[in-house]
């Protein structure tokens, strides 16, 4: 058979260079700051750790008052837990990458050859050819700053401009966490017992399918698979825990 040229079909969708630009570099932007999975993380977090404690006090008998005490106390810690740890780990994330720009300033200075030998190689992986290669990757000069970000983008597949912030994490964490864990809580503070129970489950999976859908949709993916792979994580979990409950307040009493 023989080969038939690639050729670009036409979108029959009317194309918006300037919304669909805008649109993907939004994005891209989220995906590589950690914006997306700070969010999801934070959310998840929130509605898995206070419905599983919430639930497990249920299932021990205990008191309205004690639920909302444990769960405010669970919602304080984890949030600023979350909150620490994403700090840590986007600036040590920042901290790593600047090392490997200073690194690359330095190689600029006294080994260009390996620089610019590694960045062709990188081109060529992605299909360049050799000569076109070689051109790309000396067409800029070694002394600006294009080159150490285009290096650091194509060899090592960071964007220096893109590496986060740790305050923003931190306060994003905080405050998602804090969002997804009052969710089962809130209503503990307006009923108890058997009524609190099933709003507070009923409450926790509606947030549950609504963060797994738009997982799925923010990927390309059906929102009801991701909806329900995260609305059946979050029911396992509370049965666990709610059992668990339940065998330890049956063993104390």
């Amino acid at each position: 058979m023989p080969d038939v040229p690639f050729t670009r079909r036409a979108d029959p969708i009317a194309a918006d260079p300037v919304n669909d630009a805008q649109r993907l570099q939004a994005r891209v932007s989220n995906v590589t700051r950690g914006a997306a999975r700070a969010a999801v993380l934070g959310v998840n977090d929130g509605l898995v750790t206070n419905v599983c404690l919430i639930l497990a006090l249920a299932g021990a008998d205990s008191s309205a008052q004690q639920v909302r005490i444990a769960g405010l106390a669970s919602l304080i810690a984890g949030a600023f837990s979350m909150a620490a740890g994403e700090w840590i780990s986007v600036r040590s994330q920042v901290e790593l990458f600047d090392g490997i720009v200073g690194e690359l300033e330095q190689l600029a200075e006294r080994n260009p050859r390996l620089l610019l030998d590694e960045l062709s190689s990188s081109l060529e992986d992605t299909g360049l050819a050799t000569d076109t290669a070689h051109r790309v990757a000396e067409e800029l000069p070694l002394d600006e700053r294009r080159f150490i970000d285009f290096t650091a983008r194509t060899v090592f597949g960071f964007d220096p401009s893109e590496v986060g912030s740790p305050a923003i994490a931190a306060v994003s964490s905080l405050g998602l966490f804090t969002a997804g864990a009052i969710v089962p809580l809130a209503p503990w503070f307006f009923t108890s017992g058997s009524t609190a129970i099933a709003v507070s489950v009923g409450a926790t999976a509606v947030a549950s399918l609504v963060v797994g859908g738009w997982v799925s949709r923010s990927a390309g993916r059906s929102s009801l698979v991701g909806a329900a792979r995260q609305l059946g994580i979050v029911i396992a979990a509370s049965l666990v825990t709610y059992g668990i409950g339940t065998l330890f307040g049956t063993a104390i009493a």
